[in-house]
């Protein structure tokens, strides 16, 4: 045999064993198809048509969720499951919530999840898209999703079943021998809450009630809201006041949340109240978030809608205190819209006119109050405007929330215009529907409230300051001169100089 025809023998063995006339691979080798398998395929294909599912495929490897839209009512429906599950704790029984649901309470959930659906601009489309969807939840519920992480450990693990029981004792086994006489049949129990647990939320306040305080958990972490709001102060109950608000409040050494709602007020004032209101604002207006056209252009309209009740919040990190010339807080705080739409503001590291609280004494009347991301003016600023105008202004912040000295009115003003942050304490709005808009809420309060976060130990601390203060109190007033023996009284006020001895010029001690 020639050397050419040994090579194109050992040719053709090599093309042999690749077609698989050798042994090679029994995976590599061709199988042919039956009736079964086609049959098979067409019940594939059908399925996947009735499911719509040729929509999905029909891009091919450009197809992206881009082109995805969440009907509405599917979106509501999820927000209502979500808003329900939010508090759910995994030793928790998922039945004790859903024994709960009232018509009252499916009607006040229903409400709220209209609230932050609105967030999405559903008004206006038929559905939500992915565009919006991933602008709107990172920014606005960010923990919206965290009520699935419970819910979901009770259908796929066991109630019987203790993770951390179960490493403890596999490492103790590795450190010493198991006795003989321990039992081994008994699987271990997952721990289970106390048998009166503290519940989700104290009696609520006229604005926070649960469906609501779920809400707030989905912007605010529910480990700091659920079991841990301590009622504060309630305009209703301690009356409308600086004064009554200042010594609710300010003794509380934690964050809180500040509750205010109200009606819209007309566009036009229609009491002297209002007027008087009006005219501590700036002429140049924008109109209501919810009026029916929100474009700059549409200030004059007299078409603000009457009797809407808006609610917006703020959380603040710290401690209260008196803010005479400078405000307190940090960037930490957050202001928030929660009806008719859900919204959130971020406090921003540009001004930190985060927060302030100015009592009448202590400040010139359009700049006392309670209020977020109001510069405070300084005493030269605040005597021009007392000398140039018969009706000093109040200078707002470009997105701020202002409520009056006398706790009647409240203003929030947002200014599309400073969309990148800069100047204001709060940043704008990053719902794509309000992004670069501006408006003016303007709102007579019905209900203001504040609630503390915080565990049994700061309310104790609270309970002993107030212990203190009213013991101070009492020492004071018995230091009065007030011992019933008017003998004494008068002898006492006669050796201070402030009675008798008529001829003399004044008195010494």
């Amino acid at each position: 045999m020639s050397v050419e025809e040994g090579k194109e023998e050992r040719e053709r063995e090599k093309e042999r064993e690749i077609g698989g006339g050798g042994k090679g691979f029994a995976i590599d080798a061709p199988e042919e198809g039956d009736e079964e398998d086609e049959e098979d395929d067409e019940l594939v294909l059908a399925a996947l048509d009735s499911m719509d599912a040729a929509d999905v495929f029909k891009h091919g490897e450009q197809s992206d969720v881009h082109h995805s839209i969440i009907p509405t009512d599917n979106l509501l429906k999820l927000v209502e499951l979500l808003l329900l599950i939010a508090p759910i704790d995994p030793q928790e029984s998922v039945s004790s919530f859903v024994g709960k649901l009232t018509d009252e309470r499916v009607d006040d959930l229903r409400r709220t999840a209209n609230s932050i659906l609105s967030s999405f601009s559903v008004e206006k489309n038929p559905g939500v898209d992915y565009r919006t969807f991933n602008a709107v939840v990172p920014t606005c519920l960010p923990y919206l999703f965290d009520g699935l992480n419970p819910l979901f450990e009770h259908f796929l693990f066991a109630k019987d079943l203790d993770l951390s029981k179960k490493r403890h004792r596999s490492s103790s086994s590795t450190t010493s021998p198991p006795s003989p006489k321990a039992p081994t049949h008994a699987p271990p129990r997952r721990t289970s809450l106390p048998p009166n647990p503290e519940p989700i939320l104290r009696p609520g306040g006229e604005i926070l009630d649960l469906p609501t305080l779920n809400q707030l958990s989905f912007f605010l972490k529910g480990t700091t809201l659920f079991r841990r709001l301590r009622p504060l102060y309630s305009g209703n109950t301690h009356g409308f006041s600086m004064g009554a608000f200042q010594k609710q409040v300010f003794n509380w050494r934690a964050p809180t949340i500040l509750l205010v709602s109200g009606r819209l007020l007309p566009s036009m004032p229609s009491s002297t109240r209002e007027r008087a209101l009006a005219d501590t604002l700036p002429p140049q207006r924008h109109p209501s978030s919810i009026s029916p056209s929100s474009s700059p252009s549409s200030s004059t309209s007299t078409s603000t809608p009457q009797n809407k009740t808006l609610t917006y919040g703020a959380y603040i990190p710290t401690q209260w205190k008196p803010t005479p010339k400078t405000c307190f807080s940090t960037q930490e705080t957050t202001l928030f819209q929660l009806s008719p739409t859900h919204d959130v503001f971020r406090g921003s590291n540009y001004v930190s006119d985060y927060a302030y609280f100015c009592k009448p004494p202590s400040s010139s009347p359009p700049n006392t109050g309670i209020g977020f991301g109001t510069p405070l003016p300084s005493s030269s600023s605040s005597h021009h405007h007392h000398t140039s105008s018969t009706s000093p202004l109040l200078r707002l912040g470009p997105v701020s929330l202002h409520l009056d000295d006398a706790l009647e009115f409240a203003v929030f003003t947002h200014e599309g215009a400073t969309s990148t942050g800069g100047g204001s304490s709060f940043s704008t709005s990053p719902l794509p529907s309000r992004r670069g808009k501006s408006w003016q809420d303007r709102f007579e309060i019905d209900a203001l409230e504040v609630w503390g976060c915080g565990g049994d130990d700061v309310a104790e601390a609270q309970r002993r300051e107030w212990a203190f203060e009213e013991r101070e109190a009492e020492a004071r007033r018995r230091v009065n001169l007030g011992t019933g023996d008017v003998d004494a009284d008068r002898e006492l006020l006669r050796m201070a100089g402030l009675v008798g001895g008529e001829g003399r010029s004044g008195g010494s001690v």
